[in-house]
């Protein structure tokens, strides 16, 4: 199968999985749970852009809290690497893909939202705050694909826990970080890390609270995966906190 035959497997899967297009689609995603994709990661890129079409928005996070630290406490949006995933990695570095500026959860896009949703992300001084693409990925209907990683690496859950800022969430004190821009300027920046001393996340429980429409299950060039509606993850994650603060984490024993 040629890269192009496995893109249109790829949309083919995702269309069918639910994914609409022309909307807002941010991706998190796992390519060795694929198995073999001729192509790689720019295949499955092509595949993802082409279920949502020219109308649609696709982005991908490019986090980098891996690199980026108080130790190490600076941030170059042009070559900091992503660390989750050889298909961020490949996105990041595709042309006509830009970025958001933020030192440790950073969003990459292409698409027509593309400014809408990455501008002004560093004016947060929170990882997932009211300015990040993830939060408005929300208020723009958008959806989530858990593509082959399981439904735990869910970052959009960090800005649901954001909004009631549970006890295990951030460390005491906010980080010094240089960012650096697309033009090559230093801009100061004081952010609030997440710190889950103690505990570990269990966003996959979102599954025992949601159904289709809202959250749906399929296979994706082989891979399972969980297409979510992002209002109502939103939606049903804060009234579950609100109930009970520990929900979806768990004490390390």
């Amino acid at each position: 199968m040629s890269a192009q035959e496995e893109a249109r497997t790829v949309a083919d899967d995702l269309r069918e999985l639910g994914v609409r297009p022309g909307g807002p689609l941010l991706v998190h995603s796992s390519l060795s749970s694929m198995g073999w994709v001729e192509g790689g990661p720019a295949a499955v890129i092509d595949g993802l852009k082409a279920a949502l079409g020219d109308e649609g928005t696709l982005l991908l996070p490019a986090l980098s809290y891996e690199f980026v630290s108080a130790h190490s406490p600076v941030f170059d949006v042009r070559t900091t690497p992503s660390c989750v995933g050889a298909i961020t990695e490949t996105f990041r570095t595709t042309p006509g893909v830009s970025r958001s500026l933020h030192p440790t959860h950073s969003v990459c896009a292409i698409g027509p939202l593309t400014e809408e949703m990455l501008e002004g992300h560093h004016l947060d001084d929170t990882p997932v705050g009211p300015r990040s693409p993830f939060r408005r990925l929300r208020d723009q209907d958008g959806q989530i694909l858990m593509l082959g990683c399981g439904l735990g690496p869910n970052t959009s859950m960090h800005g649901v826990e954001e909004l009631s800022e549970p006890p295990y969430l951030f460390l005491p004190r906010p980080v010094e970080y240089t960012l650096i821009d697309h033009g090559g300027a230093e801009i100061p920046h004081t952010g609030r890390r997440h710190a889950f001393v103690g505990y570990r996340q269990r966003y996959d429980r979102v599954e025992g609270l949601m159904s289709a429409p809202d959250l749906r299950s399929g296979r994706v060039h082989g891979a399972p995966s969980w297409l979510i509606e992002a209002p109502a993850l939103w939606e049903v994650a804060a009234d579950t906190i609100a109930r009970d603060t520990y929900h979806f984490v768990e004490a390390v024993r």
